[in-house]
């Protein structure tokens, strides 16, 4: 049964074709049949009772420079539709909180992905720290007697926003770097978030695995690997997308994480692991999946919406 698809996202005539995971998505749901309606964050409203969001319908096609057509701008009530896409980029700051409140007023009944409440409480950086057995020494903090105590533990370590993105602010302090509190007063001038310190890893010099879960199941990883003399594996900043292999202990990470990503409604996740540690596992809006239908010749995309129209069919067979 054909469904009416709302896309929550970044400026569609900006994103990649072939790199871009909503783009994707987007391209498979047409493919199925599916009716699309595009809206950037801005046009998201709450309106004595209803949910709203202004936009257009959408066409998307695989065509560099015309990948996409709207139609006549309207305002949509999202309660009327059956899945919104919570796809924007982070930062994941108080617009985005905004938004996963205000999508959570229309959810289950109209299916948001992911689950914008557990969204909202399980940002990439934060997830995480419920698995301490499975990441790298790890201190969240704004107080820089903390951060200069686990510096002075760990030596070399990697310090960046808790809550950017893209690679975005990371920075890598050797032994004999004097800059953390520099650092520091740079960050807390520009905002009152803490940061995170994570004990650097050698091994991201060979990648930064990117794996994705669906329903909290894994499906596939392509590796990251940062450009000569970087430390950033995102391929905002240069990485270079390879062909890999899971290991037995990115699976064991995944089974253990995978229960709680499918309880919590996380249906689209994509977790990064180095050297056998995880070190984020991101739900806002992960991508890798062109890359591993590229590689591997995995639709992810088709795996995608079989789990979202198979929660559809079981809660309307439910009454839901």
């Amino acid at each position: 049964m054909p469904l009416k698809i709302a896309f929550q996202m970044d400026p569609i005539e900006d994103v990649n074709i072939d790199g871009d995971s909503t783009f994707r998505i987007a391209e498979e749901a047409q493919t199925r049949g599916h009716e699309l309606f595009y809206y950037t964050p801005d046009k998201l409203a709450y309106q004595e009772g209803r949910v709203t969001a202004r936009g257009f319908p959408l066409t998307v096609r695989r065509e560099k420079g015309n990948h996409f057509t709207l139609g006549e701008e309207q305002e949509i009530d999202l309660s009327d539709w059956d899945v919104v896409w919570l796809r924007q980029d982070p930062p994941f700051d108080m617009g985005y909180i905004t938004s996963t409140h205000i999508l959570e007023m229309i959810h289950p009944k109209t299916l948001v992905v992911n689950d914008p409440f557990w969204v909202r409480n399980y940002p990439e950086k934060l997830l995480v720290l419920e698995f301490p057995d499975l990441t790298p020494p790890t201190t969240i903090a704004r107080d820089i007697e903390t951060l200069k105590a686990f510096k002075d533990k760990h030596g070399d370590i990697i310090l960046k926003p808790l809550y950017g993105n893209g690679g975005a602010g990371v920075f890598r302090l050797t032994p004999d770097d004097r800059n953390l509190t520099s650092l520091h007063e740079l960050f807390t001038g520009i905002n009152n978030e803490p940061l995170i310190a994570q004990k650097f890893l050698p091994d991201v010099a060979a990648g930064d695995k990117r794996v994705i879960l669906i329903d909290g199941v894994a499906v596939g990883a392509i590796n990251r690997v940062p450009a000569k003399g970087e430390v950033r594996s995102n391929m905002h900043v240069g990485g270079r997308p390879e062909k890999v292999e899971m290991t037995a202990r990115d699976l064991e990470i995944c089974e253990r994480i995978g229960p709680l990503l499918r309880e919590k409604g996380q249906i689209f996740v994509g977790i990064d692991v180095i050297g056998g540690n995880l070190t984020e596992i991101n739900v806002t809006s992960p991508t890798g999946i062109m890359e591993l239908d590229r590689f591997d010749g995995i639709n992810v995309s088709a795996m995608i919406w079989e789990a979202v129209e198979g929660r559809i069919s079981g809660w309307r067979r439910e009454g839901g």
